[in-house]
């Protein structure tokens, strides 16, 4: 059970502020932040859980069967993550590829204390064992003051590598390329990581001026010990409210231009490209097909097809699919049956990720899994882990991958310029310097 008090601010940006940096006093920390991106969908402003009462770790077998087990067993608010490599426990698949990041394949907790805001006003719902704490952490969260963050600058200069180089990209973009010519697959999302070593970061600090360059919707601050994603994500995985299922898949990218002629003509070549509309429609049609296994027959809908919405870094194509669950499916059964999602894998789903495990040098981990929460009626929402940097504080392993979608109509120059333009803020951020797209090394 849960005690719930309720609080008007005042400056909601600076309260929000204030709440990211005192929740770093905890080891189990998950901040949610639309960045005032109010869409039809949307249900908070933020989220902050904080302070695990219990919880659950472990690798990808029977993975979804005890995550099941544990958000019906807890049936309260539950919040965590999804590696990408839990296709292993889907399907018959092994990741094996390198890991520096070493984070647990499923992590979910139980917040002992949870902030909810929606306008201006913000829910707390702390656990009755700690519900005398409210109103003495809301004080303090007020008396939170700007000079605590004033340390947390990057303490070393960090170098990015390349764990893949332009002319071995080249090659593998072609051997993704013959599969397609070959029929095995039609579209597979190919990606690589920029990784440094023995570097150290702020991570509220990084996440900070991430999340400030780039405003996405679905920003992610996740703190796991020792472990931390920082995510400006751009993309919703799959929510559930109600019966109501909606998935919003993105394929298809275009930078920016200050010019804002030449940032209109950008857009709109972006939503006539024929290359960019194809590869969008085929992971539409690999959603619909997800979604129907736990759907109402005939209740599968796509309600936008291939919409051009921009964002501060870059434009993006979305298109938005929804249907409407069976009453005897489980919450858990709908995330299995559409996890990893189509945008990060390709179609054939199976055959892509065969083909993306043997090209990729990197094992994903939680790049392109997703993170959310579970609410106690068993809705959920969670995002896809894309435009984000993972950060191992003891290993000092800070990584950040990109990928593009390969189909029969890509030219290998081009993805790996698209490529470079998704990994413009994480470099800029990192390096602390504009980033230069000659940079090839």
């Amino acid at each position: 059970m849960r005690t719930s008090q309720k609080y008007v601010l005042k400056n909601v940006e600076a309260f929000k502020a204030n709440l990211l940096l005192w929740s770093q006093r905890f080891d189990d920390v998950v901040w949610l932040d639309s960045n005032n991106h109010k869409d039809k969908y949307s249900s908070y402003d933020a989220v902050l859980a904080i302070d695990a009462f219990t919880s659950i770790t472990t690798d990808s077998y029977e993975a979804f069967s005890k995550l099941d087990e544990y958000q019906q067993t807890t049936n309260d608010w539950i919040f965590g993550y999804l590696t990408y490599d839990l296709k292993n426990d889907i399907e018959v698949l092994s990741s094996k590829n390198y890991d520096g990041l070493e984070f647990p394949e499923l992590y979910f907790f139980q917040p002992k204390k949870l902030f909810l805001i929606k306008d201006n006003e913000l829910e707390v719902q702390y656990l009755r064992m700690v519900d005398d704490e409210i109103e003495e952490d809301y004080q303090s969260i007020l008396s939170v003051t700007p000079w605590q963050s004033e340390e947390s600058h990057n303490s070393s200069s960090v170098k990015i590598k390349l764990r893949i180089h332009k002319d071995e990209y080249f090659e593998k973009a072609n051997t993704m390329l013959a599969h397609i010519h070959r029929g095995d697959i039609y579209e597979a999302n190919f990606c690589q990581e920029f990784y440094a070593e023995n570097s150290t970061i702020n991570p509220v600090d990084t996440f900070k001026r991430l999340n400030d360059i780039s405003e996405p919707p679905f920003a992610t601050f996740l703190k796991l010990e020792d472990k931390f994603l920082l995510s400006a994500s751009l993309e919703r995985y799959i929510k559930k409210d109600a019966e109501t299922i909606i998935s919003q898949p993105i394929k298809g990218t275009a930078k920016r231009s200050e010019n804002e002629v030449e940032d209109g003509k950008l857009a709109e070549e972006l939503a006539n490209d024929e290359k960019e509309r194809s590869e969008n429609i085929m992971i539409v049609d690999l959603v619909r097909n997800d979604l129907s296994h736990s759907a109402t027959k005939g209740s599968v809908k796509v309600e936008e097809l291939c919409k051009v919405y921009s964002f501060l870094q870059v434009h993006q194509m979305i298109s938005t699919v929804t249907s409407k669950a069976s009453e005897d499916t489980k919450p858990v059964e709908i995330l299995k049956t559409t996890f990893p999602m189509g945008s990060m894998t390709g179609a054939p789903k199976i055959s892509a990720m065969k083909i993306i495990e043997y090209l990729e040098e990197t094992k994903r981990g939680l790049y392109s899994g997703a993170v959310g929460y579970f609410s106690p009626d068993g809705d959920f929402d969670f995002n896809v882990i894309i435009r984000s940097i993972l950060y191992n504080a003891s290993k000092k392993y800070i990584s950040y991958s990109v990928g593009s979608a390969i189909t029969a109509k890509s030219n290998p120059l081009k993805e790996y310029e698209e490529c470079l333009i998704k990994a413009k803020a994480m470099r800029e951020v990192l390096e602390n310097k504009s980033f230069q797209f000659s940079v090839e090394s």
